[in-house]
């Protein structure tokens, strides 16, 4: 950033969107950026088309570097300023100009558009095949990004517009839920409250605490809660009171685990989704009934303690001791 951008343009207000990775939310780029006066923005989470632009680039100059790089993949990083004048050459469908004649106000010289006169006719003959040859791949180009962008246009449509205080189903498409295959997972999960509108199409959703992702989503991976008369959305039980203490009805226990040593169950809770699944110490969950039936039906899962039994085979002590409940 200081080699490439503030020593040849200076420093800029506000710093150009990007990810959410690690390197760009971190303490020290937070930290730096702050210091100079830059104001960070991020892209929606799971959702590059937001950088669009950034992302159509990225993928120009990998093209551009597949068809120059050694055998070996060790020149990479020699050709990037060569990607770089070729990106910034390219005139833009959107602007009519190139990126280098909107910044400075001219086109760097390509190729030429003439040529100097010469007296051998061979030359002059190779020279004026070049530059038709130049002519129809140019305008090849054009006509092939003008129907790709036809092509895209068709299968877009005009993004719903959601008030805050809707409810809305978010795709699972990229949260990790605590199921045995996300293939037989459901599609949609929630539905959740609109907290905000940060623009036309990126929304800030009620999340549950332990869901531990960024809480804007692209309006593409949400869909509207349409309720009619056949349709049920309960909203979650309140937790029950308990000897003074608030706890949440258990409906299964799905799997054990040893965490640092400590035994833990993943509870599925009554009135919640697979989302809303998670992983509890064992000491906290006072279902003794539920515990039994998990561990009847998988004897070998950590917890269960195996110990020999007489004439051979495994029996469980939790198993032993649990004909009294």
């Amino acid at each position: 950033t200081g080699a490439h951008i503030h020593c040849q343009c200076g420093p800029h207000s506000r710093c150009p969107s990007g990810d959410r990775g690690t390197q760009f939310i971190s303490g020290f780029w937070r930290g730096f950026c702050k210091n100079v006066g830059i104001d960070l923005s991020f892209s929606s989470a799971y959702h590059p088309q937001t950088n669009g632009a950034a992302e159509r680039a990225n993928q120009n100059v990998e093209k551009y570097l597949r068809c120059f790089i050694s055998e070996q993949q060790d020149n990479w990083s020699d050709l990037l300023p060569w990607a770089e004048y070729a990106i910034n050459s390219a005139v833009s469908e959107s602007t009519g100009h190139s990126p280098f004649f909107t910044v400075y106000g001219f086109d760097p010289p390509v190729l030429p558009d003439t040529f100097p006169d010469s007296t051998i006719p061979a030359l002059d003959k190779q020279l004026a095949s070049l530059k038709e040859t130049w002519g129809r791949v140019r305008r090849a180009l054009e006509e092939s990004s003008a129907i790709q962008k036809t092509k895209a246009d068709r299968h877009r449509r005009q993004a719903p517009v959601y008030q805050v205080g809707d409810r809305v189903w978010l795709s699972s498409r990229n949260i990790k839920l605590l199921v045995p295959s996300m293939k037989l997972a459901p599609r949609y999960i929630g539905p959740y409250k609109i907290l905000r509108r940060l623009n036309p199409v990126s929304y800030a959703l009620a999340l549950p605490p332990h869901f531990k992702i960024h809480n804007v989503f692209h309006v593409n991976l949400l869909k509207p809660l349409l309720c009619n008369r056949y349709t049920k959305v309960h909203a979650p039980p309140p937790p029950v009171s308990v000897e003074g203490e608030e706890e949440f009805e258990v409906q299964a226990i799905l799997g054990a685990r040893l965490s640092r040593g400590s035994l833990q169950y993943l509870v599925d809770w009554v009135g919640y989704g697979p989302e809303d699944r998670s992983w509890v110490p064992a000491a906290e969950v006072h279902a003794p009934r539920l515990v039994k039936a998990f561990y009847l039906a998988h004897p070998r899962a950590p917890g269960g303690r195996p110990v020999a039994a007489p004439g051979g085979g495994v029996l469980s002590r939790w198993l032993r001791g649990w004909g009294a409940w």
